[in-house]
């Protein structure tokens, strides 16, 4: 992927594990995105955030958005908000997500929305049959976070959004790994508080395709897929929300 998003790049910079806070966690992708904007290095990051609902922008306009959030709660899911749009994504805890920070150099941003869209779901169902998942593009019906940019095996496995500024692009998704009855269970109750069509056993994961359910093994397939041949150069991302690395 990096490879053909940034042609010319000596090197990229892998971000690995997660702070302690879910809020912390959430800081980290924001200081990877001014890194990358202020340097023109791109940058990935594939970890297991912590458990939690995260709503889209249109969600929060529904009518019913509290009440989807105290159904989330009570199932243990905190609810939070996200930047992209978008419907409802859940994390189990061992659900995988992933994020490449891209520079912009065009004079529109936006002008290489497909193209890092291609890239990225190439990489995601790349990384899916290195494991020995049977992965290819599209969704079922009634699939969360409905969208063009997926990937299915035995149900909906990744969902890819985009995030464009002026200086940088983050591309970002999830790859389920197991559990996807529990993740199924309470999107449905979220998805039926937003009154969002949602079909239970669209969820597939990594587990249900029959391939190895080790959220690690996901993780370096994914660093794997987009970085390539492309030099890395890791940094934990706790170590981020400290210095100026």
């Amino acid at each position: 992927m990096i490879d053909r998003l940034v042609p010319d790049a000596a090197r990229v910079r892998v971000v690995r594990g997660r702070p302690s806070s879910l809020d912390d966690d959430r800081a980290v992708l924001d200081a990877v995105t001014d890194w990358v904007a202020a340097t023109g290095v791109p940058a990935v990051r594939a970890w297991t955030p912590h458990r939690q609902v995260a709503f889209g922008r249109r969600d929060t306009r529904a009518d019913d958005y509290e009440l989807a959030c105290q159904r989330a709660e009570a199932r243990g899911y905190p609810p939070i908000e996200r930047s992209v749009g978008g419907r409802a994504v859940a994390y189990t805890g061992s659900t995988v997500a992933f994020a490449a920070v891209i520079p912009t150099t065009e004079a529109d941003p936006r002008q290489g929305l497909d193209a890092r869209y291609e890239a990225a779901t190439t990489g995601v169902v790349g990384a899916l049959r290195s494991l020995g998942v049977p992965a290819r593009r599209g969704e079922p019906d009634a699939s969360f976070c409905p969208g063009a940019h997926s990937v299915q095996a035995h149900g909906k496995i990744s969902g890819i959004a985009q995030r464009v500024r002026r200086d940088a692009a983050v591309v970002s998704g999830i790859v389920v790994v197991d559990a996807h009855e529990e993740l199924a269970a309470v999107l449905d109750a979220v998805y039926g508080a937003l009154d969002v069509p949602f079909d239970p056993t669209s969820v597939g994961s990594v587990a249900r395709a029959g391939a190895p359910t080790s959220p690690d093994r996901v993780v370096d397939a994914l660093y794997d897929s987009f970085c390539g041949e492309v030099r890395r150069a890791s940094v934990d991302a706790a170590s981020l929300l400290d210095s100026d690395v």
